[in-house]
């Protein structure tokens, strides 16, 4: 019983104060002569909390030691549904700016940030040069991101959002059950929202999905759509995390 009870312990220590507090670099390759020679480094699901600019700063280090072609954001910078469960969004954006990479820093909006006030987070990502994608586009040279506002808080709209150019499309969306609805055309889908479970034994427990597990983490080819949802990088309900460590993707295309 005496082990039984330690055993616990050690779990609770590592899920609620180590785990969630690990970062790593997941890397995947993913065979698109389209887009070959790009490289994407995708981050989601930040959660910010009033306390946590350490970790903050922490993920932004991590992501200028990649030397993207370009960042991609997938929502949800703050935590929890009240302001002052957050670090406030003027500072989570400040930091934002420190981001380097060719192309700039796009994001999207998730559920979270809908909660606490999606007018004033598009305002202050945007004040810090973060290009903000509202069922809109943005294209480049040889490639397009798209991105669609939250399922849960707001209306995502494909057709506004994606692009009558032909180049390739990189789609943006906080949660990845739009997929259904995501046309053969676009090359990649980025999300986040699910956190992988953020307790998987060894697959995810649970996910807020109408799709179930399907699409709870790292990359699937549905019948040839494409989407790569990340374990993403904060916690939401519980302050858990096992067999689950928060993550920054590396994309790179061959």
């Amino acid at each position: 019983m005496k082990i039984l009870i330690l055993i616990l312990i050690c779990l609770i220590i590592w899920s609620v104060f180590i785990e969630p507090n690990i970062l790593t670099v997941k890397r995947i390759t993913i065979n698109d002569p389209a887009l070959k020679g790009l490289k994407i480094v995708f981050a989601s699901d930040f959660h910010i909390k009033p306390y946590e600019m350490y970790r903050l700063k922490r993920v932004i280090r991590a992501i200028n030691k990649q030397n993207a072609g370009i960042v991609l954001l997938g929502g949800d910078y703050v935590s929890g549904h009240k302001k002052g469960s957050s670090m406030t969004i003027d500072k989570i954006a400040a930091e934002f700016s420190r981001i380097n990479s060719e192309y700039g820093t796009i994001a999207v909006i998730g559920n979270h940030d809908g909660w606490q006030g999606k007018e004033e987070i598009i305002s202050e990502l945007k004040k810090n040069n973060i290009k903000v994608l509202y069922n809109s586009n943005i294209c480049f040279d040889k490639f397009c991101i798209s991105g669609v506002d939250d399922m849960q808080t707001g209306t995502p709209d494909l057709k506004k959002a994606l692009p009558i150019d032909k180049k390739p499309v990189i789609l943006l969306s906080h949660t990845p059950d739009i997929l259904p609805d995501v046309p053969y055309s676009v090359n990649l889908t980025l999300a986040g929202h699910l956190h992988g479970g953020q307790v998987r034994l060894p697959k995810a427990v649970t996910v807020p999905s109408k799709f179930g597990k399907k699409y709870a983490n790292g990359f699937y080819d549905d019948n040839g759509k494409k989407i790569y949802t990340t374990y993403g990088l904060g916690t939401s309900i519980l302050p858990v995390r096992f067999n689950c460590p928060p993550e920054i993707t590396v994309i790179t295309f061959d």
